[in-house]
Parts: structure tokens; sequence; C-alpha cells
């Protein structure tokens, strides 16, 4: 967790009034989020961009909130924070003109999240659709791509299911707090947690957040800026599927669509995107070649294999997927045994090699 982590979620705290355009005015005035929630006052929240009446609210709570407890409360429920400010932000969320400043999260992203696809549509859908998203969210699955939605019902459920079922990676965005009691819908609470265990859970809101409908514009701008591409199965001309495809096209990725019968409410959505540019799928094959990921599980090995210090990047440099000992690593790297010894475990805790017993070591993809 970021240092400043806290002191973004202190912020966060107060109603949903402060997103995006407010973290950065903050983060413009102040030098740190930290000097912005203990020396901040009235007049200088106000100096810095934000309205009388919210500068005055916080300067007033401030005293009652023990940020600690606060920090506490999301421990328990197995919640974690993702601040911009994090080396393993999302990278395509951040390009998006509006990302998140703070993302609470169940589970853990991974490098290999940034090879992801959103799949969407309708709650009410049909055995067309239902067959369509299982088959079609498999195929992806297959492929290497991580699928992203919203857990909502019907083409959402089936989107992370098929997913699951493949074991690989799956992220549900959500429009409500990630806490057991607040998760929305309800009826998908078991499978939110099978997905915190697979993949992740991400949300903007805190502890306690209900599902409003304002939330869900918003967590449908983070489900296609999360991803290379929005695929929308089935959904009405007007539907939160066709809000991500808008947001999708406003990021600046690519829009697929899943021709329907003309009769069906539900095509209307996926076939309005075709005739104004978007991309026609019957198959996963047309996905993929559009984004150009035909070798995707050689990218994903490349990626996951990526050191994150000077100490992995020798270590990387030597190994292969023929076992070496550990005394070998030592001499070739000129690193102590102790460090070699330290750095090794961590690389295995991120996945990045295995250790086969009796010293000897190998990439692990």
């Amino acid at each position: 967790m970021h240092p400043q982590a806290k002191y973004f979620h202190a912020f966060n705290l107060f109603n949903e009034r402060i997103g995006p355009v407010r973290f950065k005015k903050l983060l413009g005035y102040f030098s740190s989020m930290e000097q912005a929630w203990t020396n901040g006052g009235e007049q200088e929240f106000i100096a810095a961009g934000l309205e009388t009446e919210l500068a005055q609210d916080i300067a007033s709570r401030r005293p009652q909130i023990d940020l600690d407890k606060e920090l506490a409360k999301l421990a328990k429920e197995n919640i974690g924070i993702i601040t911009i400010l994090d080396e393993d932000y999302p990278k395509l969320l951040k390009e998006i003109h509006d990302p998140p400043h703070i993302m609470y999260i169940k589970g853990a992203l991974k490098p290999e999240d940034e090879f992801a696809i959103a799949v969407v549509g309708t709650r009410k859908l049909s055995t067309y659709g239902q067959q369509v998203a299982s088959s079609l969210a498999r195929e992806l699955a297959q492929a290497g791509l991580t699928i992203v939605s919203g857990l909502a019902l019907g083409i959402d459920t089936l989107a992370h299911l098929a997913a699951l079922e493949q074991k690989t990676r799956t992220i549900a965005v959500v429009g409500s707090s990630l806490d057991r009691f607040s998760i929305f819908p309800p009826q998908n609470r078991s499978l939110a947690e099978k997905i915190a265990q697979n993949g992740a859970l991400l949300s903007e809101y805190p502890l306690g957040s209900a599902a409003l409908p304002h939330h869900f514009p918003s967590r449908n701008r983070v489900v296609s800026g999360l991803s290379l591409g929005a695929v929308i199965i089935e959904a009405p001309q007007k539907s939160g599927a066709i809000i991500t495809a808008n947001h999708a096209l406003s990021q600046n990725r690519e829009v697929f669509a899943v021709p329907g019968s003309i009769f069906s409410d539900n095509s209307g959505g996926p076939n309005n995107l075709i005739k104004i540019g978007a991309k026609l799928v019957t198959n996963s094959q047309d996905i993929l070649e559009e984004l150009n990921l035909k070798n995707l599980a050689s990218n994903i090995a490349v990626a996951q294999i990526m050191p994150d210090n000077k100490q992995e990047e020798l270590i990387l440099k030597i190994l292969s997927h023929d076992p070496l000992p550990v005394d070998l690593i030592v001499q070739e790297t000129k690193m102590s045994a102790a460090q070699v010894g330290a750095t090794l475990s961590l690389m295995e805790m991120k996945g990045k090699i295995k250790n086969l017993g009796g010293g000897q070591y190998v990439l692990a993809r």
C-alpha cells in the first residue's frame, strides 16, 4: 500500500464529493495528500479549488476521523487500496482522461492483466446471448486475455464464470463498496468471493457504499479503461453496456459487437454499434486479430518476467527453463548468498520463478 493511501482514503470518505477532478486540484495545490489532510485548512482547500461548503465540511469533520481505525476496517474485510501514485496502478486505466485516483481492491492485479478485454451486455439475456457470452468469453480466456466485466446479472455473470471455469484471470468492477454486505447485486456475492480468489474486485467507493444509480456509468468507464477493447454481446440501445461502449470509444479503445436479430430489442445496441463502425464479431479470432494478439501467450510471458529491480534483472539474465543451482546463481550474479536467497524468495512469491527443490531454480513461464 502506498504511504499516501490512507490520506487518499480520508478524502474519499466525504460522500463521494471528491472524485478525479477534485483530487487533481488537491494534488496540484499541496505537495502531497498527507500535507493536504494534516495541514490543509478551510481557506487552503478553497484556494486549491474546492467549493466553500465542501472545504468547511472537511475542516469540521476531519478531527473526528481516525485514519488508523478506518484502515483497520478495510483490513478486516481484506480490502486493499490502490492509488494513482502506485507503481502497479493499471497502465491502461491511467491513460484515460478521468482515471480514479483511489480504488479499493479485493484480490490482486497482475502484469498479465494488461492484456484484458471487457465483455458486457444486458441483464435480461436471451438463450442466444447466453450461448454467445459463455462461448466467446471462454475462448478469450483460453487465449490468455483477462476478462473484465461489471458483476451484473446476465452477460456480465456469464463472462466472469467462463474465466473462472478456465481457471484464468477475471476482474469485476462494482458499483458498490467491496464489503460483503454491500456487494451488488447480492445474488453475486458468492461469485464475487471466487473472483477475488482468482483475480480482483475493484471499486471506487468506501465501506458501506450502496449501489446507487449514478455509480454505474462511472463504474463502466473503469471497465473499459482497464481493457484493450470492449465486447458488447446483447444490449438495448439505452443500456449500461452501450454506456461502456461509448466510454471505450472516448478512451480510444476498440469496440466489438456481436450481431443479433433485427426483431430483438437486445440486438439494437450491438447492431447499431456495427452500423457506426464497431468491429462485427462472430468468434474470438475476430477480436484477437483486430488487437494483434495472435501470439498473446508469448506477450504475456514477456510481461510477467520483467524485473522489478537490478537484483531481479541479474537473476533473470541467467535463468532459463533448465534448472540452475543456487550456488551458480551466486557465482554468476556476483551477489551475496543472502541477497540471492532473499531475491529468489521474492521472485518465487511473484510467480516469476520456480524452486524445484534442492536449491534448483527455473523460470516459471
